[in-house]
């Protein structure tokens, strides 16, 4: 493999009409460390009376991770949980055994931008109860004349205090004009930047908007350089080493049978992923069937 592999990402839609490019998973890199899932959500202006609406659904064997920039966003979940997230928080949601939750816009016609992450769980945590924590507070350290906020893990001597459960990093780099800076590296850890405003160039390489540029392990640090206003998001974390996920609809598992029992149990309202109330004014999402899906490994 080439030091610097280039992923492509995709359009979709979330939730009802809400545009976003999907980095992760791809289908020639599923992961980057613990980190399986990555939404890119715009900057994007709603028009007056609209927004994103996201009806109840559910979550097992991951934590949801949501990193707002501009906007507003409510959650709701099943454990009773209702939080407004604003620009600079971050949502972090530990589905455990099951958890459901609705998102929704907390202001109609407002501008919205954001990152929604998911991070595997390891073996022995991926049954846990569901928890839910908003961190309004993260760590802020400077590189040069950047701004490094510490979403995730470590870095350049800070720790963020969300709570995860493998050694990963998750960095947003803010640069207020052209300059260039090198920020250390883990060299056990395999590495993944998405540029979410600005134009980037890694190690020499341009990163466009619509791409994920993929780092193996081995590197103690990399150049960074931008041509003028840069946001820069720096994803990190050790190669998986636990048993391959399968990643299908919302829910991550490691075999087709628990994937089937986590569908009929949201299908059939076991229980299991409890009530959200009030909820959104979305309906409640319904799980595909499982006969002639693509599990993604």
């Amino acid at each position: 493999m080439s030091a610097l592999q280039r992923l492509p990402a995709r359009k979709t839609i979330l939730g009802v009409d809400t545009p976003i490019l999907r980095a992760l998973p791809h289908r020639e890199r599923r992961m980057v460390g613990a980190w399986c899932f990555l939404d890119h959500l715009g900057p994007t202006q709603f028009a007056p009376g609209d927004g994103m609406h996201v009806g109840a659904h559910p979550h097992i064997g991951l934590q949801t991770f949501t990193w707002m920039i501009e906007g507003e966003v409510l959650h709701r979940d099943s454990l009773g949980n209702e939080q407004v997230i604003r620009p600079g928080q971050v949502n972090l949601m530990t589905a455990g055994h099951g958890i459901s939750h609705t998102e929704d816009s907390a202001a109609e016609g407002a501008r919205m931008h954001a990152a929604q992450l998911w991070i595997a769980l390891p073996d022995a945590e991926r049954e846990r109860a569901p928890a839910f924590q908003n961190h309004p507070v993260l760590p802020v350290r400077t590189l040069g004349d950047w701004q490094v906020t510490v979403l995730a893990g470590s870095a350049l001597g800070a720790t963020s205090p969300a709570q995860v459960f493998t050694p990963l990093v998750g960095l947003e780099l803010l640069a207020p004009a052209a300059g260039e800076v090198r920020l250390p590296l883990d060299p056990g850890f395999e590495h993944a930047a998405m540029v979410l405003e600005g134009e980037a160039w890694v190690d020499g390489e341009r990163l466009d908007a619509d791409e994920l540029l993929y780092l193996p392990p081995g590197a103690d640090g990399v150049e960074l350089r931008s041509r003028g206003p840069l946001r820069l998001l720096w994803l990190g974390g050790q190669p998986w080493a636990d048993t391959p996920i399968l990643l299908w609809w919302n829910f991550v598992g490691r075999d087709q049978a628990g994937l089937e029992a986590a569908l009929a149990d949201w299908n059939g309202d076991s229980g299991r992923f409890g009530t959200v109330r009030p909820g959104s004014p979305a309906p409640r999402l319904l799980a595909p069937a499982l006969a002639g899906m693509h599990l993604k490994t």
